[in-house]
């Protein structure tokens, strides 16, 4: 009964095997028939030798001869592996089978080492949708069923035990647990979690069990979403590759001239047969392809964006991760990115005769309003000290970059900047308490109503300990950090100087961050800007390369062009450095399969290489650019 259950599986493995390595499979054959020709023609049977090269040509050709004129006929254009398949034809036409044949059994090689290299590259991808769960256990009504994860909804409640893996993003109501997050995050630790506390599809509960409240559709998790974005990457190209893609087209019609002169002038001008003619004309055909210089790029860009998924670095395509190699000046936002993004509230200070209830039922229900973290912090101060709870105000609008205000029946109320409540009177408020305050390195907010300054509230975010590692490890790579902030000039010195920074930008709103981007891309060039907040938006999108925090908002996610899925600055440096390292990849692949290229085609023309050792050179380079970009899926 196990070998008639396991029986039918077999044909379908077999068959799942056959599909990932045909091309692989096909060369091997190809080369095959290519032994076989050649012993038969050693013992004298001339006519099935012929036979066994024309399969070799059909079975080894066949892959790239399909892939060539598809393309031929999608775009109206020439490519190498035309020039490819009519080298072998001419070869074969003038009597030199063994040679077409063994250019095409190399080429085919090269060939299913180009799609290794594209599936290596992907891997990462594959074994990451595989980590999502199929079934998932809703609990409801204290009744518990199994269904496809598809059937999940926001709000389903859904039971997660040990060793499990999360199947959609939610909230945990139930339960104490930690969880592996290597799967997002890039991270072995795992994190310790408690109700309230966000989870994320494809991470592991290592402990316990757990209810978590579905809050988003399947479409929408964080880890689809890392999907998406990789397998966007993997199909935007380069700047550079798009280059050699237009460049081939017109690279392959010269050649083809070339050769066609070839075929002729050099029978009259050097004195050479008909047949050395037409032989050399097919040696420069198969020199003369640009087929190393085509993979010089692409399976390196590949490797790299692969292997940066894997550490929790997230790019969107070809031309960020290159920019980023390119990079002169990077600029931060302070709340959340140099900073834990969670303030605290150290000073308040209250307008003489002004009731401490009154200030805080007026500050707590205006800001509990605002998704800001400095609002979110004031309301967790403010709450404590309230007896009756907060209303909602009239006429609430959230002023991005300044503040909130609302009518209250005792008259409106502000909360913000010195600019949104009047820069004198925020001065003069208790002889300048807030210019002390800042200059600690506080960030001040004020709070004013219909009779003038009601008082502020000064709040201090900590920085984040990596941060100045991740700086000084930016400077060493050569590139200038500065930083962006909405803070006044005295938080913003204080905060600059604790993290390591001698340039800095203070009051800066959402139009003026794009200004001051524009002003650094003027000075340096190419410009990077890490933010994670709605108002960074404007400027992540006008750097040359947008980097966004893994937890901020999703704005800033879509935004960016970079995602760090562990707040761990020190990454964007690592992040530079495989940058740096597959543009000098891609350098050693275009200089070298340049000189190669050169250096056949003047062997041809001195007479000195013939068509095998041409295909070896040709082909063999091919292979080398090939494998030398896989490097970079290891480091």
């Amino acid at each position: 009964m196990i070998a008639d259950t396991q029986h039918p599986t077999r044909p379908f493995k077999l068959w799942s095997q056959f599909q990932t390595h045909w091309e692989l499979i096909f060369a091997l054959l190809a080369g095959l028939f290519i032994l076989t020709g050649w012993l038969l023609s050693q013992y004298g049977y001339a006519g099935l030798s012929v036979l066994a090269y024309v399969l070799a040509f059909g079975i080894g050709g066949f892959a790239k001869a399909k892939e060539g004129i598809i393309d031929t006929l999608e775009h109206r254009k020439l490519n190498v592996e035309m020039l490819m398949v009519l080298a072998a034809v001419g070869s074969a036409l003038i009597g030199y089978w063994v040679e077409g044949a063994i250019l095409i059994l190399i080429f085919s090689l090269s060939g299913a080492l180009e799609t290794y290299t594209m599936n290596k590259s992907k891997k990462e991808i594959s074994a990451l949708m595989s980590l999502q769960p199929e079934k998932a256990v809703r609990f409801e009504d204290g009744v518990e069923t199994s269904i496809p994860i598809e059937s999940l909804r926001v709000n389903d409640v859904i039971i997660i035990r040990a060793g499990e893996r999360v199947p959609a993003d939610g909230e945990l109501i139930d339960g104490e647990t930690t969880f592996d997050e290597a799967a997002i995050t890039g991270e072995a630790i795992p994190v310790v979690k408690a109700k309230g506390d966000e989870v994320f599809a494809g991470t592991v509960n290592v402990r316990g069990t757990i209810l978590v409240k579905v809050t988003k559709p399947l479409s929408e998790t964080l880890f689809q979403r890392i999907i998406h974005m990789v397998q966007t990457a993997q199909s935007e190209k380069s700047p550079s590759q798009l280059f050699i893609e237009r460049m081939e087209g017109t690279y392959v019609k010269v050649v083809l001239l070339v050769v066609a002169v070839m075929m002729v002038l050099p029978h009259y001008v050097l004195g050479w047969s008909w047949t050395e003619t037409f032989y050399r004309a097919m040696i420069l055909l198969v020199v003369a392809s640009p087929c190393a210089l085509v993979a010089s790029i692409m399976p390196a860009t590949l490797s790299a964006i692969s292997s940066s998924a894997k550490r929790g670095i997230l790019f969107k395509g070809g031309v960020h991760i290159e920019n980023l190699g390119h990079l002169k000046a990077i600029a931060f936002d302070k709340t959340g990115t140099l900073t834990n993004g969670s303030p605290e509230v150290t000073d308040v200070v209250i307008r003489d005769g002004l009731k401490q209830h009154s200030f805080f039922f007026h500050v707590a229900s205006l800001e509990t309003y605002s998704n800001h973290p400095l609002a979110q912090a004031i309301v967790a101060y403010s709450e404590p000290q309230l007896t009756d709870g907060i209303t909602k105000p009239e006429q609430m609008e959230d002023i991005s970059g300044y503040g909130v205000q609302g009518l209250f029946a005792d008259g409106q109320w502000k909360a913000g900047s010195a600019a949104f409540v009047g820069e004198q009177e925020a001065a003069a408020f208790h002889n300048n308490v807030a210019e002390r305050l800042a200059a600690e390195g506080k960030t001040v907010v004020f709070i004013k109503d219909d009779k003038g300054i009601a008082g502020v509230i000064a709040l201090k975010d900590s920085i984040r300990p990596e941060a100045v590692a991740a700086i000084e490890a930016l400077r060493k790579e050569g590139i200038t950090p500065v930083m962006l902030t909405g803070d006044s000039e005295q938080t913003a010195k204080a905060i600059a100087a604790e993290s390591g920074l001698t340039h800095y930008e203070a009051a800066c709103l959402p139009e003026k961050k794009v200004s001051h981007i524009k002003e650094l891309q003027r000075q340096f060039g190419t410009v990077a800007m890490v933010g994670d907040g709605i108002n960074d938006a404007p400027a992540l999108a006008t750097a040359n390369v947008g980097v966004a925090m893994g937890d901020g908002t999703d704005v800033a996610l879509e935004t960016a062009d970079v995602v760090l899925m562990k707040n761990d600055l020190p990454r964007l440096a690592e992040a530079v450095k495989r940058s740096k390292k597959m543009n000098r990849i891609i350098k050693q692949n275009i200089v070298f399969s340049l000189s190669v290229v050169a250096l056949l085609i003047a062997s041809n023309f001195m007479q000195i290489v013939d068509l095998p050792l041409g295909v070896i050179g040709h082909e063999g380079s091919t292979i080398l650019v090939i494998v030398n970009g896989l490097r970079l899926l290891k480091g």
